[in-house]
């Protein structure tokens, strides 16, 4: 069995991708800022980097931040991992990065680039938005009265358990360079998930679709953030929401 690290390992993906890599036998270290004893921070570096990479043979790079710094950490990683001698890095990135002029993608894509061109044996994986997020999007986009949604815009959430498992398998494979894509089963518009998201809670709201203006909303009303043809997940959002909410309801 190989040693893996998995950074960000105490996340929504990176928790589930530990647990299926320890199902199976192997060795994993998890690196998240709070978790001992590998607690990095990826944008500082140091010491604490190193000694969580030595002798680790594959790294599972799950550690991400909207707020900023992906690259810098990104830099600090792989320069860890030519040190150590790692074999192999896997990088879970966003289905439509290269199409989407959305700042986030945008560091993502560029975090791609620095895998690609790093000198390890490397694979990407990009995969359509979680489940989790539309509903943490919806939770918040449902406290006013009115719940206002981007006019035109589709979704294709993915079950992030299904995510975690293709990780972690092509964790243990050889490098595979650009994989193809891991999109949910079924695209959606943003009314008819946000009527699902609404009655799973409990909650009545009139939906109000709002034209927004910009190269990335036009881009995500295109679709560049969609793959029909890899269409590839099982579960659906009704089944995540069913899963999550239960037969309890919410109120407002």
């Amino acid at each position: 069995m190989t040693t893996i690290l998995v950074t960000g390992g105490t996340g929504v993906l990176g928790r589930p991708v530990t647990e299926r890599l320890r199902a199976d036998g192997h060795e994993v270290r998890v690196l998240s800022r709070h978790a001992q004893p590998y607690a990095v921070d990826l944008v500082a570096g140091g010491s604490g980097l190193d000694a969580a990479v030595a002798g680790v043979d594959t790294i599972v790079h799950c550690a991400t931040s909207p707020r900023g710094g992906d690259e810098k950490a990104a830099e600090n990683l792989i320069a860890a991992a030519r040190r150590a001698g790692v074999r192999h890095l896997v990088y879970i990135s966003i289905v439509g990065v290269d199409r989407v002029p959305f700042g986030y993608y945008r560091s993502k894509l560029a975090v791609e680039r620095l895998v690609e061109g790093s000198g390890l044996g490397w694979t990407t994986l990009r995969a359509t938005q979680f489940h989790d997020l539309l509903v943490m999007l919806f939770q918040g986009l449902s406290k006013p009265p009115v719940m206002m949604l981007p006019a035109g815009v589709s979704d294709q959430p993915v079950a992030v358990a299904e995510v975690a498992e293709r990780l972690a398998a092509l964790a243990v494979g050889a490098p595979a360079g650009r994989v193809d894509d891991l999109g949910g089963p079924e695209i959606l518009t943003f009314p008819h998930l946000a009527r699902a998201y609404l009655a799973a809670t409990g909650r009545r709201r009139p939906l109000l679709n709002v034209p927004l203006f910009g190269k990335a909303y036009r881009a995500f009303r295109a679709g560049g953030h969609l793959t029909p043809g890899r269409a590839v997940g099982k579960g659906t959002f009704g089944e995540h929401l069913a899963d999550r909410f239960g037969g309890s309801r919410g109120k407002g």
